[in-house]
């Protein structure tokens, strides 16, 4: 699961300040669902773009919840969770940018304090409610909001489009504000995964 925050502000590397993550360091996180990592894949001054991504274990929350049983059948083990955002999003935001969530950074304040063009991007957002409730979740707070349905089979276009959408929402704000923002959509259930 991925999610990417990107800016155009100048110089767009302070993104790092803000974020309290180096641009020039990949950092990895243990959760109990799987491991996080925060990398930048483009930094210069005219660019900057964060990315969190998400290595979900479906075995190992199979076994957690099941306190080590087996379970009979594959039906647990064949999920969306390793794919779609969902609340596990929320959980790693608030464990790898808690600080930059308060808005506080010791080396920017004043940046940290101003609001700067931001674009969030995920991939692939489940949501029960359609293109019409993100809208109604983010243009209240000031958000461009683009979902383009994903179909459940390019090759089969009659099937229709599944209950995700390629998202991406871009404003004008502190980057704490839009952290904040979708912590809180994700932990939604409107945008929870379809199993759960």
């Amino acid at each position: 699961m991925l999610l990417t925050l990107t800016t155009t502000h100048r110089p767009a590397t302070d993104l790092g300040y803000l974020l309290h993550k180096n641009p020039g360091a990949v950092r990895s996180v243990d959760m109990w669902f799987g491991q996080a990592h925060v990398f930048y894949p483009e930094a210069t001054d005219e660019r900057c773009t964060a990315a969190l991504l998400l290595e979900v274990d479906p075995i190992g929350l199979v076994r957690r919840k099941g306190r080590g049983a087996e379970p009979v059948s594959l039906e647990p083990y064949v999920n969306d969770r390793p794919y779609a955002a969902s609340s596990f999003v929320s959980v790693a935001l608030a464990k790898l940018f808690g600080t930059a969530m308060t808005g506080r950074s010791a080396e920017r304040q004043e940046l940290a304090d101003t609001a700067i063009p931001l674009e969030v991007r995920i991939p692939t957002l489940s949501c029960r409610g359609g293109d019409e409730l993100l809208r109604r979740l983010f243009v209240p707070l000031g958000y461009e909001v683009s979902a383009t349905p994903i179909p459940l089979d390019e090759q089969f276009p009659n099937w229709g489009a599944s209950p995700y959408f390629e998202t991406r929402l871009s404003t004008t704000a502190r980057v704490a504000d839009v952290l904040s923002h979708c912590t809180c959509c994700f932990r939604s259930s409107t945008t929870r995964s379809t199993t759960g």
